[in-house]
């Protein structure tokens, strides 16, 4: 279980905000409801495809409602936070006042498909590079506070399911304050973005500035602003010889897929990979998977590149951190060639079609008797 975190979400202001929210059809039911009696409804909610099942922020906002709303919701979890979901199959029944649920259906699903989809993608990536720490980078890609919270909350569970499942490393921090505790911090983490080298004017000046400011943290360098990844890097090195020595210097390799890194072009990729991973070339099946080997930008003929000159200098103890594009298809990718990441910093776990992020409630019994619409008689309760 991920740890929990404060709500960003005033309970109060949300509440106020359901009649808003809500779609018309859905209030013009609830007065109908109010002018000719209530029942007792039980809904379930389901998704097309699969997913990792985050329910917290969902379940925990129905529950707030209805309790400041005066009535009792009986909830049913069909499988546990973090378990593994097939397309079709129900997540969760909730039973309860029909004049009190029907208002709730459209905000309680936002809540519910986003988040169970960022969980299974960035559980695939877990999987797939077990030995890889993992840093939540998602906030600037998020619509606003309760997107950004959805997503660390599945990066979170996620990362408890793979740890469960391979004894993956996971997600183990993020990128701001509001959702650290998500990953069991009290604060973001994070070093310098290219605004900061492009003020020092180099790389190095840059990893200078941040030692003196912040002299008891390990120093970690962004170095693709001036296109000298390799050269720069060994720099930062031979300035800071002890730190590198002592495996408190990284480097983070976040090429645009504009331009091949410092010492690369598709000759000298491909002559990299037959050095390190000659398998993963020989076997690549799309095009795709072609870019990511041996491509433009952060590859992992890159990440071998960088890895070979730091070795062959004497630094085979700095680390390097890799960004840029990391969603389930390029770390997949990463895994087949073992490329030599330490960290992967990740927002493209984020659901990249948000048709797939889709929940359905459907209610399937009016005061206990079971009935749904046609075609949808998969969802009712098994009898036992």
């Amino acid at each position: 279980m991920p740890p929990d975190a404060p709500r960003t979400i005033d309970p109060e202001a949300v509440l106020a905000e359901i009649p808003r929210q809500a779609d018309a059809y859905f209030l013009r039911t609830k007065e109908i409801i109010r002018q000719h009696g209530d029942r007792q409804v039980t809904y379930v909610v389901f998704m097309r495809r699969p997913v990792v099942f985050t329910p917290r922020l969902a379940i925990e906002w129905l529950t707030e409602v209805a309790k400041r709303r005066g009535t009792a919701v009986e909830i049913e979890l069909v499988r546990e936070e973090g378990e593994w979901v097939g397309a079709g199959e129900p997540l969760f029944y909730y039973t309860g006042s029909f004049f009190h649920l029907v208002d709730l259906e459209t905000q309680l699903l936002q809540k519910i498909g986003p988040p169970c989809v960022a969980a299974y993608n960035a559980f695939t990536m877990c999987v797939d590079l077990p030995k890889v720490a993992f840093m939540a980078m998602d906030a600037r890609h998020c619509a606003g506070a309760e997107m950004a919270e959805m997503m660390a909350y599945a990066a979170s569970v996620d990362s408890s399911a793979a740890k469960r499942a391979v004894g993956a490393v996971g997600f183990t921090g993020n990128a701001t304050d509001a959702t650290a505790p998500w990953f069991g911090n009290e604060v973001g983490r994070g070093t310098m973005p290219h605004a900061l080298v492009g003020y020092a004017g180099s790389t190095l000046r840059a990893a200078e500035l941040y030692r003196e400011s912040f002299p008891n943290s390990d120093l970690v360098v962004l170095i693709d602003y001036f296109g000298h990844e390799v050269s720069d890097s060994l720099a930062v090195c031979r300035r800071f010889p002890e730190l590198a020595a002592a495996g408190r210097v990284a480097f983070r390799l976040d090429t645009h897929g504009g331009r091949f890194i410092e010492g690369l072009d598709t000759a000298a990729s491909y002559a990299v990979l037959e050095r390190h991973a000659p398998n993963a070339i020989r076997g690549y099946r799309t095009e795709a998977e072609l870019r990511h080997l041996v491509g433009t930008g952060v590859t992992a003929a890159a990440i071998f590149h960088l890895r070979e000159a730091l070795d062959q200098a004497g630094f085979p103890k700095v680390r390097i951190i890799a960004s840029s594009g990391f969603g389930p298809a390029k770390c997949k990718v990463m895994a087949v060639a073992n490329a030599p990441i330490d960290v992967i910093g990740t927002g493209s776990y984020l659901p990249e079609n948000w048709l797939e992020t889709y929940a359905t409630a459907d209610i399937v019994a009016y005061d206990g008797k079971p009935l749904v619409k046609v075609g949808r008689e998969f969802l009712l309760k098994k009898k036992s």
